[in-house]
């Protein structure tokens, strides 16, 4: 149990990372450039130790995925799919008019998409991706993903099916970020790259940014939970273990004024571990990366989840509005006993792809919005300019710009000066 102090030295101190991998990744990404297929194909061996004769999935193999998983997962993603589409459809940008000025957005026209295939599979993530560019219009959307020896997991093609993916490429790691962001003779290059992955993916994305578009730098996913004595200790345990179960780095925080509570979930998690299929995972995660965290009042609770910028709140205390409006940084947040983080990394609505690592405070989820390109226009008639032109002229002057005001003044005064 940490004093809020303690905890914050305690964190700073985790975050420390290791050496960083930087070369590694640039030479890959210059490998790839500058080879292409060939480059991908000796990375699939050499890292994932498939090898494969073509990367691309037919467009066969991906119709005919639905065939092949059960009924009831059908359901479950077309399901989840209809509900991912429909709140994008509800929060997507319009075009919007002051009269004389406009701002008008456009769908990207080609997207990349990254679907993590190491420790488990995730066609939740091509959902919570691709719908929304294709919510978006995005004409051309290709997905890459680590290649298997059995063949991409059914799931993960009949969700690209669901989604509308058009393209989809046995290829993971930095080596597919940088056949995204150049184009190879198989991959197409593309103008923006979304999607969760190892430290490797995030590293080729940050270092390609500028070539290619990026949603985000993506870390150790991770939940904050907000809990008292109102809270159920079985409910919280679950939480934490299905966070800390995605990854041996996955961060959970349990944040409570009462110590009592604090002390109880303590008591009864390793049990909940030892029962867990994934225990190897998730004991590794709770011994490195949990932090149980007694705070002296609400508003000590609100500096310590602001301090963190969670990707996940989960708050599962007697009145959990209390905290909207006051809580600022955060991925996502989850009110109430019966709005688990895990229902929305499959079909609440809004993506699972939030920020990590504390860029909540300056970042946000991925939405349709991403997904979408905007200018301004301006038509200004003869009536609005002259309203404006003085102040504009006034600014040039001070800035010393002699042709900006020049460019206004022979407006304003309906003249010629050459």
């Amino acid at each position: 149990m940490l004093s809020k102090t303690e905890f914050k030295q305690k964190f700073e101190q985790d975050c420390i990372t290791e050496a960083s991998h930087t070369e590694n990744v640039k030479n890959i990404i210059n490998d790839v450039k500058e080879n292409k297929d060939n480059a991908l194909f000796k990375y699939n061996e050499k890292f994932d130790n498939v090898k494969l004769e073509n990367l691309e999935v037919s467009k066969q193999e991906i119709e005919n995925s639905i065939n092949l998983i059960s009924e009831e997962l059908k359901q479950a993603l077309m399901n989840s799919h209809e509900n991912i589409k429909t709140f994008q459809q509800k929060i997507k940008h319009e075009n919007v008019t002051t009269g004389q000025t406009y701002q008008l957005y456009h769908p990207i026209e080609k997207v990349g998409i990254y679907v993590p295939g190491g420790k488990a599979s995730y066609p939740s993530t091509v959902l919570m991706t691709a719908t929304l560019a294709k919510v978006a219009d995005v004409k051309e959307i290709t997905v890459v993903t680590p290649p298997q020896k059995d063949g991409i997991n059914s799931a993960i093609l009949a969700a690209c099916y669901i989604a509308g993916v058009n393209r989809v490429f046995q290829v993971g790691g930095a080596q597919s970020i940088a056949a995204l962001a150049y184009g190879t003779e198989t991959i197409p290059k593309v103008d923006k790259i979304v999607g969760p992955g190892n430290q490797f993916v995030s590293l080729s994305k940050q270092l390609l940014y500028g070539v290619v578009g990026i949603d985000q730098i993506a870390g150790p996913s991770e939940i904050a939970i907000i809990a008292d004595d109102y809270s159920n200790v079985d409910y919280i345990i679950q939480d934490i273990l299905a966070q800390a179960e995605h990854d041996e780095k996955a961060r959970t925080f349990l944040i409570s004024t009462d110590k009592s509570f604090l002390t109880k979930v303590s008591q009864n998690l390793q049990k909940a571990i030892d029962a867990s299929p994934r225990k190897e995972i998730i004991e590794k995660s709770i011994s490195d990366y949990h932090y149980p965290i007694h705070t002296v009042d609400t508003n000590e609770t609100i500096d310590i989840v602001n301090y963190i910028a969670p990707e996940h709140l989960s708050i599962q205390t007697t009145d959990p509005s209390i905290y909207i409006g006051k809580v600022k940084y955060v991925g996502a947040m989850f009110l109430g006993q019966y709005s688990p983080e895990a229902i929305g990394d499959y079909s609440a609505g809004p993506s699972h792809v939030l920020p990590t690592d504390q860029t909540a405070r300056f970042s946000n989820g991925l939405t349709v919005n991403d997904f979408l390109t905007s200018h301004s226009v301006i038509h200004l008639d003869e009536y609005a300019f002259q309203k404006i032109a003085p102040s504009a002229i006034k600014i040039a002057d001070e800035e010393g710009l002699y042709q900006h005001k020049k460019s206004l003044e022979i407006r304003l005064n309906n003249n010629k000066e050459y």
